[in-house]
């Protein structure tokens, strides 16, 4: 099967812009990948755009007036996962032999406060009352604390973590590091799930140039970064407790939706957890990044507490997760999100991340989860 790489990356900062709009935002992340590459937009030959709350033709609005080049733009879109699901579309057309580049761009712009859950949910499921994001991280939290003895600590030193990491990420809507005391006393949201430990929906872009991997030196200087794979899944039953109709204590042979698309991933490139150098993940609050540890397979299930209290996951230990400071310190525009990960990733596979650079990364892992158990896992490689 033909390999592709990217051969060029960009990135608008996440956070609240009022003065610009979603064009502008998402022209800002493409004319830096195609300057990164080295590529012109002529030379482009299709474009996948990832949003969930921009308006139909989002990428043709933003790409059009770069030239009428008659390429193919299309939108996509699958919750959180928006982003891989733009990539591997994009990817499978390279592999099929339909274009030799390609743009991949994601960009949103978010209303403020919790996701609107009538873009998800039914209106009965609405009035339940389980269709808020914090709710459903707060249940699964509290089992786990039940279950394997996870702390309010543990939750708690991950988002000191990733915050501390923002403090070097200048594309961060937050970068200020906090104490794990002040974390800990942070206003409550919903139980045991606190102001600090939970990102907020935002505005922002990324984009990425692709190719042929065995015709990347004909379009651009750099080198070239395999992706060794790029896996979208959607949940099997009983795998997203977002809403009253199964039972979280119900305990029944299914893998969840991170743990299959990891397991795909991992077969699809022949690379290991253990050969992994640096991970970025959905920690859209800190608890959520404690069970990916599991899920990816840093450790086995139940021992995420020990990860975080060993420093495994810091940018100096054996597993660095969030690099960039996460979700948690950049916010999360849906549409965007999966890609701005994809971004940290070049960077580290570079050796250009800075401060927060993670020693000789040779491999590297994106992963986003979101609602109705949309997942996807990228694996990038030198």
């Amino acid at each position: 099967m033909r390999e592709v790489a990217i051969i060029g990356a960009g990135i608008h900062p996440f956070g609240r812009f009022d003065d610009k709009s979603y064009v502008q935002i998402g022209q800002e992340a493409a004319r830096m990948a195609l300057k990164d590459a080295g590529v012109t937009w002529d030379q482009i030959e299709a474009a996948c755009v990832s949003t969930q709350y921009l308006p139909a033709t989002t990428g043709a609005r933003i790409l059009r007036p770069f030239g009428a080049t008659r390429i193919p733009i299309c939108d996509i879109e699958a919750a959180c996962a928006s982003g891989g699901a733009t990539l591997r579309q994009a990817i499978l057309g390279i592999q099929a032999g339909a274009y030799d580049i390609a743009l991949v761009l994601g960009v949103e712009k978010m209303p403020r406060g919790f996701m609107d859950p009538l873009m998800i949910y039914s209106p009965w499921q609405v009035d339940m009352g389980m269709s808020t994001n914090p709710s459903y991280w707060a249940m699964r939290a509290r089992r786990h604390m039940y279950e394997y003895g996870t702390t309010d600590k543990h939750i708690a030193k991950v988002a000191y973590k990733n915050h501390h990491n923002s403090v070097h990420n200048p594309h961060a809507m937050y970068q200020k590091a906090f104490s794990l005391e002040e974390i800990m006393n942070s206003r409550l949201v919903c139980d045991p799930i606190r102001l600090l430990e939970i990102c907020a929906p935002n505005e922002g872009a990324a984009a990425l140039i692709i190719c042929a991997k065995e015709l990347a030196h004909k379009y651009s200087q750099n080198k070239p970064l395999s992706v060794a794979a790029c896996v979208h899944t959607l949940a099997g039953y009983s795998a997203d407790f977002r809403c009253p109709i199964d039972s979280m204590s119900a305990q029944i042979e299914n893998e969840g939706p991170t743990e299959y698309t990891a397991k795909k991933a991992y077969q699809m490139s022949g690379i290991g957890p253990e050969e992994i150098n640096c991970f970025e993940v959905q920690d859209t609050d800190a608890f959520c990044e404690l069970e990916i540890y599991e899920e990816l397979g840093l450790c086995p299930i139940g021992e995420a507490g020990r990860l975080i209290d060993e420093g495994a996951t810091e940018i100096t230990g054996a597993h660095p997760v969030n690099m960039s400071g996460g979700l948690i310190s950049k916010g999360e525009p849906v549409g965007a999100s999966h890609v701005g990960q994809i971004y940290e990733l070049v960077l580290q596979l570079r050796g250009a991340a800075g401060a927060r650079q993670v020693k000789n990364a040779k491999v590297a892992m994106a992963h986003v989860l979101g609602a109705g158990g949309n997942c996807a896992v990228t694996i990038l490689k030198n």
